[in-house]
């Protein structure tokens, strides 16, 4: 092993330990479209999964199947139809969703259960149980249409399926449902992992799929120039969804972001969007810090808001040893009750446990990052890529180009997160005449365009 791969791999390998400590014992819902499958990255798919739940998360995987059941229906010269983006399932094409139902579950089952040496899989030992965890009712007639065989789910087994991930399996789960009366249903797997998400109040759902994530202007599509907005707050999703016209076809943008936007609003702390064309896009979403697709978070469950008077006690109390310590300049209370609009905070049942400020030089179109702390008490759990983000957000409405921070200890955590130094001679001159230099802090600057 050569000297500079260990340069490489030692860092990256830290840097992803928080999060595998934060997401232990968590549950993910993962709904993976049928393309994807179609498209052959079952393998890798299932390889990354594996590697997911052996490091102690809770997986529970609903598969797609809308091009197997369209090839099924062509070998038996039947066209597919669909009324407002939901198939209308007639007797053939409930008898090809059973039969692409069986086929894909036999496959996923064989991706899971494999263990070649020299692969991810090598010593793994992953239990795969399905079953009839859902109930569904008929979808019925909807404008004149009668749907037939489609179904809208109607109860989720919770129980059943908290019981099978306890014991360590990774349960699977077919967009099929039965009613009480033994009926059966074809369901849309956006719904279904979209209610599993809801029922079992996971910790994320993931849906793998032919996009690749809601781009930051939606009236364009995703380019260098146009890339991919990696977080959406619950209410700015929701906005743009009032913005797009209505979603019928996977394709379009609001087909995935309503099914996010419903399963956050049910208590789904985060939904997420990737696309199944990059490879390792589970993994490189959950486990790096920018992720690679769009995830939509709702703050309040986390409390990440701009700060009121009410919070300056708070805001106090948690930079107060960073004070001491020389880690962040003295501020009096004076100073932040002046300032305390500037702040952003998360708090949780009246705690500050995170905050930061934002000053802002319109004249030199950049804005200052001051008195960025998390509480010790939940260092590497994200809160300061949080606050973070938000201040991002913040300067990035009041039309600026970059955001600069002054540090002496916590360079390299800036680094990581996109900041580049920079002599201090760079800073705008009414910040420049404040500048301590007998404190030497360094400067550095990110671009947020």
């Amino acid at each position: 092993m050569s000297l500079p791969f260990n340069f490489t791999f030692v860092p990256w390998f830290r840097s992803v330990a928080p999060y595998i400590h934060k997401f232990r014992n968590q549950t993910f819902v993962v709904g993976v479209c049928g393309e994807a499958i179609a498209a052959g990255k079952l393998p890798n798919l299932a390889q990354d999964l594996a590697l997911i739940q052996s490091m102690g998360v809770k997986i529970v995987l609903v598969h797609g199947f809308r091009p197997q059941v369209n090839e099924q229906l062509k070998a038996k010269n039947h066209s597919p139809k669909y009324f407002k983006g939901i198939r209308i399932t007639d007797e053939v094409s409930l008898d090809c969703a059973q039969e692409a139902a069986g086929q894909l579950r036999y496959e996923i089952e064989a991706a899971f259960s494999q263990g070649l040496p020299n692969t991810p899989m090598a010593g793994a030992t992953v239990r795969v149980i399905s079953g009839n965890f859902l109930t569904a009712r008929p979808v019925g007639i909807v404008d004149g249409v009668d749907f037939q065989h489609s179904g809208v789910v109607r109860k989720i087994d919770t129980a059943g399926i908290m019981r099978s991930l306890d014991m360590g399996a990774l349960v699977l789960m077919s967009p099929f449902g039965f009613s009480p009366t033994g009926e059966a249903f074809n369901l849309a797997m956006e719904e279904v992992a979209t209610s599993v998400a809801t029922a079992l109040q996971a910790d994320k759902l993931i849906f793998v799929t032919e996009v690749p994530g809601i781009a930051t202007d939606i009236t364009l599509p995703v380019s260098e120039d146009n890339p991919i907005d990696t977080e959406l707050p619950l209410d700015s999703a929701e906005k743009m969804l009032l913005e797009l016209p209505e979603a019928n076809q996977p394709g379009d943008t609001a087909f995935y972001l309503q099914h996010c936007v419903k399963a956050c609003k049910g208590g789904v702390e985060r939904s997420h969007i990737i696309p199944y064309a990059v490879d390792g896009s589970i993994l490189l979403e959950v486990y790096v810090h920018d992720g690679i697709g769009t995830m939509v978070v709702d703050e309040k469950l986390e409390s990440l808001r701009e700060a009121s008077v009410d919070d300056v006690g708070g805001i106090l109390q948690l930079i107060e040893p960073f004070e001491k310590d020389g880690t962040l300049v003295k501020r009096s209370r004076t100073e932040i009750e002046r300032d305390v609009g500037l702040y952003t905070v998360i708090e949780h049942d009246g705690v500050i446990f995170a905050c930061a400020a934002l000053y802002t030089y319109p004249e030199a179109r950049t804005a200052e990052l001051a008195a960025l702390t998390v509480s010790p008490d939940v260092q590497g759990q994200g809160d300061g890529d949080r606050v973070l983000k938000r201040i991002e957000q913040r300067a990035k409405l009041a039309g600026l180009d970059s955001i600069f921070v002054l540090t002496t200890r916590t360079m390299h955590w800036f680094i990581k997160r996109g900041f580049v130094q920079v002599d201090p001679d760079w800073l705008p001159d009414a910040r420049k005449r404040k500048y301590n230099w007998d404190r030497k802090s360094q400067v550095l600057v990110k671009n947020i365009l």
